[in-house]
């Protein structure tokens, strides 16, 4: 938790990355025992900027919120949250129902919005056959089925 009131996320995530211009030698060809193996995987798979922030939105926009928490209610509120979010992140789900917990998602301000993983996520196989909830719990507590 960082002291930062930041609205978005760094426009570089503190990765530098060495080009061709970057590594080249005294003849002008690519220095291999300096900088090890030229790759071209990288270098023609360069990331865009605007991909870094795309990723690192949520971690930023949670950031703010604890840090707007701190600053109100003093440094309890976040130490809190995070620590009933661990609990929560914790707590074993219900075997056979997919791994949803709108528990964190409630505690996290996502209970709201509506992702793919909302549809497509927690989907039951339909070829599956019935629930067996019983069968899962008993198997996963190593209980003897008679």
């Amino acid at each position: 938790m960082s002291s930062e009131f930041r609205l978005v996320p760094a426009p570089n995530d503190g990765a530098s990355k060495a080009t061709m211009k970057d590594t080249v030698g005294a003849t002008g060809l690519h220095d291999t025992m300096r900088f090890g193996l030229r790759s071209l995987a990288a270098e023609a798979n360069g990331r865009n900027p605007l991909q870094s922030r795309l990723e690192n939105w949520e971690e930023t926009q949670d950031s703010l919120k604890l840090n707007l928490q701190r600053n109100i209610y003093g440094l309890h509120a976040p130490v809190r949250q995070l620590m009933e979010r661990r609990l929560v992140s914790e707590n074993p789900h219900m075997p056979g129902l997919g791994n949803v917990n709108i528990h964190l998602d409630i505690l996290m301000g996502r209970d709201e919005t509506l992702d793919v993983a909302d549809f497509f996520g927690g989907a039951l196989d339909v070829e599956s056959g019935p629930l067996d909830v019983r069968g899962e719990m008993e198997r996963r507590r190593r209980i003897l089925q008679h």
